[in-house]
Parts: structure tokens; sequence; C-alpha cells
């Protein structure tokens, strides 16, 4: 066992006098030989990691417009063909002019305005990396002994400790 990360077990000094009874098993009446202490923590030190983001995706909707050549055009055969359903004679030539002309701005309008709605996606890049505390070196005295431990939290300026006593056989 390395002195750096388990915390001493032969601590007879700290050890209160109720805790000094040997363990027997489950046997009635006999404790645990533990007790527990505050140590003096001299530093705490964070552990990090780095870790690396991966690329997203990143979707949005985008209107997508029609053609404005073809919605023209459809628009002045459609508005000719109504304009000439309309007039009579000479009338009818001009009514289906006007149908054309009125007909291709209403198409023309249509194609740049209307159009379909579509998803698109790409591929964004998030952060290339960063760091991540994992946990924290910590040195601590405990009975004059300067013990260190890695930790999962940063434990302030006391850190409790558990003291258990066995025999060295």
């Amino acid at each position: 066992m390395s002195r750096r990360v388990v915390v001493p077990c032969l601590i007879a000094l700290a050890v209160s006098p109720s805790a000094l009874a040997q363990s027997r098993g489950a046997e009635p009446g006999w404790t645990e030989n533990v007790t527990y202490a505050f140590a003096e923590v001299l530093s705490a030190d964070p552990v990090f990691r780095f870790v690396r983001s991966e690329p997203r995706e990143e979707c949005y909707d985008e209107r997508v417009r029609g053609d404005a050549t073809a919605g023209t055009v459809l628009g002045a055969v459609v508005g000719g063909a109504l304009g000439n359903q309309v007039g009579r004679g000479d009338g009818r030539r001009a009514a289906t002019i006007a149908g054309a002309v009125v007909g291709g701005a209403v198409g023309n309008n249509m194609a740049q305005n209307g159009g379909q709605v579509q998803t698109r996606c790409r591929i964004v890049e998030g952060e290339t990396e960063r760091r991540e505390i994992v946990g924290y070196d910590v040195q601590y005295r405990f009975q004059g002994q300067i013990f260190s431990s890695r930790l999962d939290y940063d434990p302030g300026s006391r850190l409790r400790v558990r003291v258990s006593v066995t025999p060295a056989d």
C-alpha cells in the first residue's frame, strides 16, 4: 500500500480507547477498530483532463425561391387566356394583352416571394478542446505526518479522515 494513496492504518496515538478493542467478526459486544478525526489540508491542486468536442449538426429552415422567368411566363399565359375570355372584337385583343401583363406580374411576384421551405443542415465545429476537472490531489497533515490522496472534491481547509488500527501480524 502506498502512503500517498491510503490513510495510515497504524496511528495509535490518535485512536480513542473505545476503538482499541479488537474486532472479532460478528461477536456481540465487540466494536470495529475505527475512529474518525480531522487532518489539516496543506494543498488541493485540481487535476484536469482534456476533452475534445465533436462536430455537431446544425439544421435550419430556408425558403427556396422559385424560377422568376418561369413564373412570369406561366402567369402571362394564364392571364392572357383569361383576358381572351372576357372581351369581344377589338376589346378581346386588349383584354388578352392586359391579362397577359397582369398575369406575368402576378406570376413573377409569386415565384420570387413564394417557393418552398427546405430544411438545410451543416456541420459546425464546436470548441476543439476544453479542460475538465476530474479530481483534486490533496496533501494533508495528520498527527505530524504528511499524506496525499486524490479526491473527487475540494476538501477545503480540513479533511475528515478514517483511522483504523489492526495488529501488524
